[in-house]
């Protein structure tokens, strides 16, 4: 009897969601680890008024992860429905509402997002890189026409968003607790996926949580690197593939590898350039075809899991082949 792959992956928003879309085609086992900075929209609004944890990204992992028909479908589509209006409920998503009452009520976010997982039909799990909110705080240069001048914000919105050129960021508070699930998870899984997504504000913020870091480097997981496909206006303007990789080893923990970077094949003009960039991180870069079509920054899931996949034939045969 083959053992069912257990893959994690790590993120937030569009991008992770994209992830597990695709991730659910290989394996029933998947656990979403997901940043929980936001402070925008709906979840900032709910997190300043309440105090809870920023459902937005978690909300959106658990849709991804939702069985498709029956009742949990309906379910699913009510998560995603948002109120419109001008009052006071304009603008937030009916799940992130559902969410925040159920933590409130139970107390525990694990025990809340698995509870709406059987209320969604998720077979996998989706668990908050920490139980607590954080705060995501950079350093950013070339603000107001000052190239050699570092500022300091604050907020996921923020560094999003801004016009300036991030050169860092760290967390408040600066040594947060991992969830200790999302620790389990990690360390039991075969396939652990760290990207798409916002680089500095979903992606990097991972490696920034001492256990969960030290997790990621220690897990006997194949680890692969998920390159976005286009730079964000804000964030990475005019950053290269290489430059993200970059940012990424940059603020990863001494000894951080992974065994493959995957990048759309449109997206690299120099493929040796990342062919090197890969190497140092001490993985291997694979090009292939991963997106939507008439997309510049959407990953199409089904393309996404193809390339996984034969990622995984690929680096399984290259340690057959490793001398022991």
């Amino acid at each position: 009897m083959t053992r069912v792959l257990k893959a994690v992956a790590l993120g937030g928003g569009h991008g992770l969601y994209a992830t597990l879309l695709a991730l659910r085609t290989l394996t029933e086992d998947v656990t979403a680890v997901v940043t929980v900075a936001d402070d925008g929209g709906s979840s900032g609004r709910l997190r300043r008024e309440l105090g809870v944890l920023p459902p937005g990204d978690l909300r959106m992992a658990l849709t991804a992860l939702a069985a498709q028909e029956g009742r949990p479908a309906r379910w699913r589509q009510l998560f995603q429905h948002r109120f419109g209006g001008t009052g006071a409920l304009a603008g937030h998503a009916v799940g992130n509402l559902v969410m925040a009452g159920l933590l409130e009520v139970l107390g525990d976010p694990v025990a809340m997002l698995d509870e709406v997982c059987g209320l969604l039909g998720v077979t996998g799990r989706v668990l908050p890189m920490t139980a607590e909110p954080l705060d995501i705080e950079a350093e950013v240069a070339d603000l107001d026409g000052e190239a050699d001048t570092l500022r300091r914000i604050r907020g996921q919105v923020a560094v999003a968003t801004t016009p300036g050129r991030v050169r860092r960021v760290w967390l408040q508070p600066e040594r947060p607790q991992a969830c200790t699930e999302a620790l389990l998870a990690v360390g039991e899984a075969d396939l652990v996926v760290l990207g798409p997504g916002s680089w500095f504000t979903s992606v990097l913020p991972h490696l920034l949580v001492p256990d969960l870091a030290t997790a990621l480097a220690t897990t006997a997981a194949r680890r692969i690197l998920v390159l976005n496909l286009a730079p964000q206006p804000g964030e990475t303007a005019g950053f290269s593939p290489e430059q993200h990789i970059t940012a990424l080893g940059e603020h990863a923990p001494p000894g951080f590898t992974v065994h493959a970077v995957l990048a759309d094949i449109d997206t690299v003009p120099v493929p040796a350039r990342l062919h090197r960039c890969a190497a140092a991180l001490g993985g291997h870069a694979y090009l292939d075809r991963v997106a939507e079509d008439g997309s510049t920054d959407r990953h199409d899931p089904v393309a996404l899991a193809a390339a996984l996949r034969r990622i995984l034939v690929d680096e399984r045969g290259n340690r057959d082949r490793r001398p022991c």
